[in-house]
């Protein structure tokens, strides 16, 4: 039953959730009770990066408070448009790693398909934020040149499906999918990308997992979470539910200045996603995108933060502090001593 009290996103299915998001300023100033005098201009930023958030996910900032650490993950800002040295567009060289249209294959064993463009939010410091996602359709005939490429090269055992969020396409496309990777007997894990519990947990169904279930793979859930925050009981039962699946579920995080670089912070989300199923996985320092400078944490206050947390926290919820660096065989894992 739905309780009468209950708000509009927490009635309706998720894919009128996704048609509704809010995708103007005016919609977020109004619904967190902000005033928009108190923001410098963001035509520019909104035109270089537009603005999208789910109601689940706005319901879980605090109203009236422009440095809520959910907000500013997701709020247009005057100074990204301010050019800062050592950042790009293509902080992490795709570009160079794309030998098919949607498919990324930098690493041994394993590759990456770019299923889809489309998200239910647009976090700022975004490393795809800039990515030609126009010259990287999900057409079908290139999905066949995908599958062929996968075939071609026998040592891949692992296809990640990213995006965009791949969770954002239909259940039936998914499946579809899923049923054409199968047949490739080379493949071992099924690995998907997604922000879909954290920002639009009801997107979270049975059919879903249906979708996904293959006895030929096992699969695994990498959910990015910054700040516990973002962990309220909706977010908490749709990972309970994939556990309960039998998907094995992994968090990454970026570190970001004045949302997550206290590590207090991170210890409370460190336990809070043990309680949903999850293990902390990798604690990502910031890929330079153009427009995301200004959350930047430098190194040596990861270094310490995550030395604090190895001081606190048992060895198990204590993320691995990485860098991507293009042309890397692997993540750059950073010393902590």
């Amino acid at each position: 039953m739905i309780p009468l009290n209950a708000t509009h996103w927490q009635t309706t299915d998720w894919q009128q959730q996704y048609r509704e998001m809010i995708r103007k300023p005016e919609q977020l100033w109004q619904r967190l009770a902000l005033d928009p005098d108190e923001q410098p201009d963001i035509r520019d930023a909104l035109q270089s990066f537009p603005l999208r958030v789910t109601e689940a996910f706005v319901a879980k900032m605090r109203p009236g408070d422009w440095r809520d650490p959910l907000l500013l993950q997701i709020l247009p800002q005057a100074q990204e448009m301010q050019r800062q040295p050592g950042y790009s567009d293509d902080p992490l060289a795709e570009a160079a790693a794309n030998p098919q249209p949607g498919l990324i294959h930098k690493y041994h064993g394993r590759l990456l398909l770019i299923t889809t463009p489309a998200c239910a939010v647009h976090c700022r410091y975004c490393f795809r934020r800039a990515f030609p996602y126009n010259d990287n359709r999900p057409e079908q005939p290139d999905w066949q040149a995908a599958l062929d490429y996968i075939a071609a090269h026998p040592e891949i055992h692992e296809v990640i499906l990213s995006g965009g969020d791949p969770l954002s396409l239909p259940d039936d496309y998914l499946s579809r999918l899923v049923d054409r990777l199968v047949e490739l007997p080379q493949l071992r894990t099924l690995r998907l990308h997604t922000r879909m519990p954290v920002v639009l947990p009801a997107r979270i169904t049975p059919t879903l997992v249906d979708s996904l279930q293959r006895k030929q793979l096992s699969t695994v859930v990498v959910v990015h979470a910054n700040h516990p925050n973002e962990l309220d009981t909706q977010s908490s039962q749709a990972l309970l539910n994939l556990k309960n699946a039998g998907f094995t579920l992994l968090n990454q995080s970026v570190l970001l200045r004045d949302i997550n670089d206290d590590a207090n912070t991170l210890a409370a989300l460190s336990h809070r996603l043990f309680a949903c199923g999850v293990l902390p996985y990798y604690l990502h320092v910031l890929d330079r995108v153009t427009g995301a400078g200004h959350f930047h944490v430098d190194d040596t206050r990861a270094q310490q933060l995550v030395r604090q947390l190895l001081a606190t926290l048992p060895g198990y919820l204590v993320p691995r502090l990485v860098r991507e660096e293009p042309g890397r065989d692997s993540k750059t894992p950073l010393a902590l001593y």
